[in-house]
């Protein structure tokens, strides 16, 4: 009998929400079908917005958890419809739900996701786990990264020292040593598309460069390459968690006032891509001999980005996690369908070593549909 799930999956950069089907009868997840989902343009608008403050966003908060949970709900039930799936097939819907806000440090540090997990439960008929992050932070952690119990599980190799590479919004990295005296590390190196994203949509219009065609045309600039690269959170020692709060288009353009010479628009793109390569590639050399370095995200499919992260590691294999079986695309949702899984079978879905919490903790709340 199948052992089926949903993961629910909006990163940073907002371009869509993931959604997996996953059975985890066997040790090894299969992904039974895959598909992103746009957000609806005026939704979209929306959540951009609540990442920065505004007025009223109280009300705009309240308004968004529940049109995010009706998206949520429209494209689980498109994808279970695709497959001939009932509501009744599924155990549980692991749903991430979409960061507006990521403020883990300081007095009362928080993690805000939104997506109403009552709305999502009522209109899809199926139970919703939901609210990961809350737990880790009350045990003093970061909150984030939280795949990396995932990948410990699912990808670990013990003939080979390997990093599991995200390049989401914000580009993050799982080290699994193929000993088990080792620990296992995870932490956020940086931007990933953000940056990319923003300044692609600024200038062209377009949601993002499609292969990096547009960056590749320019030529990157030395000056603001090492201005951007001067970032503290780029050589923070690990635990270390970053969003839009940190880098975002008016953080970049605060960096641009600082060049002796203004650069050409793809000039700026094509450092911004170097950028998130070259401060990837300083976090995974202090690691210990890393063999093989696993790219999944939306960056995986970002050819010229690709080609300079190929550039920054000469010393290790690249590949896109499509070699271990799970696309690219789809890996963040299927670790939130794993950890919905985790919640039910009582496994701990942090590893404090990444997030900096007191101790392992089984993460998530429940919200039944019936």
């Amino acid at each position: 009998m199948s052992d089926l799930y949903v993961g629910l999956m909006s990163g940073t950069s907002m371009d869509g929400i993931d959604v997996a089907i996953v059975d985890f009868t066997n040790l090894v997840p299969r992904v039974i079908d895959f598909q992103t989902f746009a957000y609806p343009d005026k939704l979209a608008h929306i959540l951009h917005s609540l990442c920065e403050p505004n007025e009223n966003e109280v009300v705009s908060l309240g308004h968004a958890d529940r049109a995010t949970a009706h998206a949520f709900a429209q494209a689980t039930s498109l994808l279970l419809d695709r497959n001939n799936l009932l509501p009744s097939h599924i155990k549980a819907i692991g749903s991430h739900g979409q960061t507006v806000r990521h403020h883990p440090e300081g007095y009362c540090g928080f993690s805000m996701q939104i997506g109403d997990p009552n709305t999502l439960a009522v209109e899809t008929e199926i139970d919703v786990i939901t609210d990961f992050r809350r737990k880790d932070i009350a045990l003093g952690g970061q909150g984030a990264p939280l795949a990396p119990a995932f990948h410990k599980a699912v990808f670990t190799d013990h003939n080979h020292n390997r990093v599991i590479l995200n390049i989401g919004g914000i580009a993050n990295l799982t080290y699994l040593p193929s000993s088990t005296t080792e620990n296992v590390v995870g932490f956020d190196t940086g931007p990933g598309n953000t940056l990319l994203d923003s300044w692609c949509k600024l200038h062209t219009g377009k949601s993002y460069d499609k292969d990096g065609a547009w960056a590749a045309q320019g030529k990157h600039d030395p000056e603001l390459l090492e201005i951007l690269m001067s970032h503290p959170f780029i050589h923070q020692q690990a635990p270390k968690s970053s969003g839009r709060e940190t880098f975002n288009l008016s953080w970049l353009q605060t960096q641009l006032e600082k060049l002796s010479a203004p650069p050409s628009v793809q000039s700026v793109q094509a450092t911004l891509v170097l950028f998130t390569c070259r401060s990837i590639a300083i976090n995974i050399n202090q690691l210990k001999s890393v063999q093989q370095v696993f790219v999944c995200g939306g960056g995986a499919r970002n050819d010229f980005l690709m080609e300079c992260l190929e550039n920054e590691l000469f010393d290790c294999e690249l590949h896109t996690t499509d070699e271990l079986g799970i696309g690219a695309d789809a890996v963040e949702a299927v670790a939130f369908a794993w950890l919905a899984y985790a919640h039910l079978n009582n496994i701990e879905g942090n590893i404090p070593a990444v997030t900096g919490a007191q101790r392992p903790a089984v993460l998530g709340g429940m919200y039944r549909a019936n």
